[in-house]
């Protein structure tokens, strides 16, 4: 049956298939709530989704440097339970989005939100994994954004309709894979000519697109999804991929997602 749209949307008509008990279409806190808070300098509040991944993966990395004021205590915030409406979470994020962080180090708090956001702060912060030269940092950065405009289109757009949506419908689904293949192929060109994204090292861009695309190169995003966008195909994408994934810190900080402080 063709869908129609009412002149008026309501979310009262609108099926959101198995996050119909999450989603609204309004912001702020819907309930009172005490986030824990532990001992060491960096606060993060996540989920082992690839935007959780980034920060963990980040940490360990300083944390591999030697860099103790990197220390993290890590608490989940289970998304699908709505925890990320809580008073507390809202507070430090207003977009009710994980991950976020609160880095207590200083005199004064200072929250974090967005992964982009938490990744360009710790590497400005603790002055790793990103370039001090201008025109090289501006590279980093041109792909940390791309990431941040890119995964919506593997995420929210084909991720959900290929895996979450409550039925399959030919037209979103060519659409976001027409365009995950374009993002896919995008990639595998560049880093058959780099080592890394942004160049000759290895840095917060690699982090950001390695959470996401990397993770799709391993078969560990979507079920079904390897086989059907022809991940195989995408050779260079692949090397960097276990390239990236061999690192200790990118294995204990994809791991430490799954074993948080409750």
């Amino acid at each position: 049956m063709t869908y129609i749209p009412p002149k008026v949307w309501s979310a009262a008509d609108s099926d959101q298939g198995k996050f119909s008990g999450i989603n609204r279409p309004t912001a702020g806190s819907r309930f009172e709530q005490e986030l824990p808070v532990g001992d060491n300098p960096l606060q993060v509040y996540s989920l082992g989704t690839p935007n959780g991944i980034k920060v963990t993966v980040l940490l360990e990395e300083l944390l591999e440097l030697g860099i103790t004021e990197a220390a993290y205590d890590l608490y989940q915030i289970t998304i699908m339970d709505g925890d990320q409406f809580g008073s507390d979470f809202v507070a430090i994020n207003p977009n009710s989005k994980i991950p976020a962080m609160v880095d207590k180090s200083g005199s004064e708090p200072v929250r974090v939100f967005e992964s982009a956001s938490i990744l360009l702060y710790l590497a400005d912060k603790f002055k790793e994994f990103i370039p001090k030269d201008p025109a090289q940092r501006t590279e980093v950065l041109n792909w940390l954004f791309w990431q941040t405009g890119a995964a919506p289109f593997l995420g929210g757009g084909f991720g959900h309709f290929f895996n979450y949506a409550p039925e399959k419908l030919e037209y979103p689904i060519n659409r976001f894979t027409m365009e995950t293949k374009r993002q896919l192929d995008l990639l595998d060109k560049e880093l058959a000519k780099k080592p890394y994204i942004a160049g000759d090292d290895y840095t917060i861009a690699d982090i950001a697109i390695w959470s996401w695309y990397g993770r799709l190169a391993q078969d560990k995003l979507y079920q079904g999804a390897y086989e059907f966008l022809d991940m195989a195909s995408y050779q260079h994408l692949k090397a960097w991929t276990e390239k990236i994934a061999e690192r200790p810190a990118v294995k204990r900080g994809v791991d430490a997602q799954y074993s948080p402080i409750k």
